[in-house]
């Protein structure tokens, strides 16, 4: 399975001050020679390194949304540098469609998506996003709803042990999730610091563990407070609605979970028959929705990884919008979970 490595100083996703596979986002997004000023969507906006890189290519404008009041904040700067080619709007990439159609109105050429948590947020202990630093137990994108620290403290043991072993492939879940129960018995837990420790001192750290043992109990909140899997099956189908025929997308991911799901998502798109046996024959599908433009994930080049460790795993795959309508799908066909939680317990 590709993508399925995490980087230690993530704490559950690897931080990027600079754009990850740039080259190959600008590539399959044909931006190199934007010969009619095209007009793109950056899905997840961050600090604005594939917004701005689209932009100095060429494109005629970008719509980038990105759901973090901080970074909408941030980028007002880039807004003012591009006069009139970019829009900043606050939103989830789940409703890019609805988006699309408020600021936009039309089709558009190409749509981006760098899945993950952006270096800012991991790099602000207030956020609670990251174990480097010790802060609130937060890691609400929006900045508004259930906290991570909320999740620790009131969802039931069971539950809990499924969040980590669904949305962080923790093999000791349950042991986790008893720990964090009985200890928070005591008292409420919210601190990361304290949660990390709590982790640690569970599951202990082995000579060859090249990752914090908190790395996926850290990984798995994140994902399951801001409903990252969700959003990314949301966006794969709003994304499909708003491309015009020849119009490309790109997915970034940064572990299995992702790159699961994206690729699944353009494996059913692109099929055009169902595989037959002599018990079963061959059965024609709806129409393709997207040819693939790449056969294979690509991975960052050595140079690449040899500036910036924290790329190394990442992923991207992309594909090219075909004329066929869109279509409605069962978003756990990708792999996206399907959870329903209580509290308590």
């Amino acid at each position: 399975m590709t993508g399925g490595s995490v980087h230690e100083n993530a704490a559950g996703g690897p931080s990027r001050h600079v754009p990850v596979l740039l080259r190959e986002v600008l590539d399959t997004l044909d931006t190199l020679e934007p010969r009619d000023g095209g007009v793109f969507v950056d899905g997840t906006f961050g600090l604005g390194g594939y917004t701005t890189a689209i932009l100095e290519a060429g494109a005629g404008s970008v719509l980038a949304i990105d759901r973090d009041p901080n970074a909408i904040r941030d980028g007002q700067a880039l807004v003012d540098r591009f006069s009139g080619k970019l829009q900043l709007v606050m939103g989830r990439f789940g409703d890019l469609d609805a988006l699309v159609d408020e600021q936009l109105g039309g089709f558009v050429d190409g749509v981006v998506l760098d899945i993950g948590v952006s270096s800012m947020q991991l790099d602000e202990a207030e956020r609670g996003f990251s174990f480097r630093y010790d802060g609130p137990l937060d890691m609400r994108m929006e900045q508004a709803g259930p906290s991570a620290e909320d999740v620790v403290n009131e969802l039931g043991e069971a539950d809990l042990a499924r969040v980590l072993y669904i949305f962080g492939e923790e093999k000791k879940s349950r042991r986790i999730a008893k720990a964090i129960v009985e200890a928070r018995k005591a008292e409420r837990i919210t601190r990361t610091s304290t949660l990390a420790s709590l982790v640690e001192k569970t599951i202990g750290r082995g000579m060859r563990d090249k990752i914090h043992p908190a790395t996926r109990t850290f990984q798995a909140l994140r994902i399951y407070v801001n409903g990252e899997l969700d959003e990314l099956g949301r966006a794969l189908l709003a994304a499909e609605r708003v491309l015009k025929p020849g119009g490309r997308l790109v997915v970034v991911t940064f572990h299995s979970l992702e790159d699961r799901i994206v690729k699944r998502f353009f494996t059913e798109r692109s099929k055009t028959h169902g595989g037959g046996s002599r018990h079963r024959p061959e059965q024609d599908l709806p129409d393709a929705t997207f040819t693939l433009k790449t056969r294979k994930a690509l991975s960052p080049q050595d140079d690449e990884i040899a500036e910036n460790p924290r790329a190394r795993s990442s992923r991207l795959r992309a594909a090219v919008r075909t004329d066929a309508p869109s279509r409605h799908s069962d978003q756990t066909a990708w792999g996206v979970p399907d959870l329903v939680m209580g509290k308590g317990g």
